[in-house]
């Protein structure tokens, strides 16, 4: 009784074969192939629709198939731009004189007072890693005091040279732009005619020539004894 409930009928076998006769014969050897029994419809197939932005403030719509990428955009934020105030024409020119007129409290007062601080204190301390910290902090103290006369010598001497040029355009001559190396030869004339007005130009040179013995004496070589032999 099972067995002539799925035999078909006549009309349906007919039926059957009409539709097989409309597939192609690579589809029916790909059906029998895979052991489905269903063709292949004819209809195109639809293309994934590309995931986008629903505004441009919002992020990127993901699929949960699909791996996101380690690094990517999901908030647009403007970019941060830079500026550098001594390449910036937004900033005005550096006024070096008047600079150093404003902070010149600093190399006169403020430094020199925490120097001898520190020696009160060096004085004081007992514990060797702190006495070499203070040291040093001294030491540092002592450069930028050092490099400060020396910019001050430095800048008078350019601007005497300046105020020196300027009258000679009023009398139309052409002006002279000193060199680096003729500044730091005015600045050490100026520092000579400082010492010497402050009686303090022997010591200097005397000072100085211990020095250079000292440098000469650590590149000679070092006499032979009889064991090297």
């Amino acid at each position: 009784m099972e067995d002539d409930d799925l035999m078909a009928s006549p009309k349906e076998e007919e039926e059957i074969e009409r539709v097989l006769a409309d597939i192609p014969l690579g589809e029916l050897q790909k059906v029998r192939a895979d052991g489905s029994h269903a063709p292949r419809s004819k209809a195109p197939i639809k293309r994934q629709q590309k995931l986008g932005r629903a505004h441009k403030n919002m992020p990127m719509e993901m699929s949960s198939k699909v791996p996101a990428g380690k690094f990517r955009e999901v908030i647009q934020v403007p970019k941060k731009v830079t500026r550098d105030p001594r390449f910036e024409s937004l900033c005005g020119t550096l006024d070096r004189n008047g600079f150093h007129k404003r902070y010149d409290f600093l190399f006169q007062v403020e430094l020199p007072a925490e120097k001898e601080k520190l020696h009160k204190l060096i004085k004081k301390e007992r514990d060797p890693t702190v006495i070499k910290e203070l040291k040093e902090h001294l030491c540092w103290i002592d450069k930028q005091l050092q490099s400060a006369q020396q910019k001050k010598v430095g800048s008078r001497v350019l601007s005497e040279h300046i105020k020196k040029e300027k009258e000679a355009a009023k009398q139309g001559k052409r002006p002279y732009y000193l060199k680096k190396s003729e500044i730091r030869q005015g600045e050490l004339v100026k520092k000579y005619e400082d010492l010497k007005a402050a009686g303090k130009l022997d010591s200097f040179i005397e000072k100085r020539r211990k020095r250079n013995a000292l440098k000469d004496i650590r590149y000679m070589p070092y006499r032979r004894t009889n064991k090297d032999v």
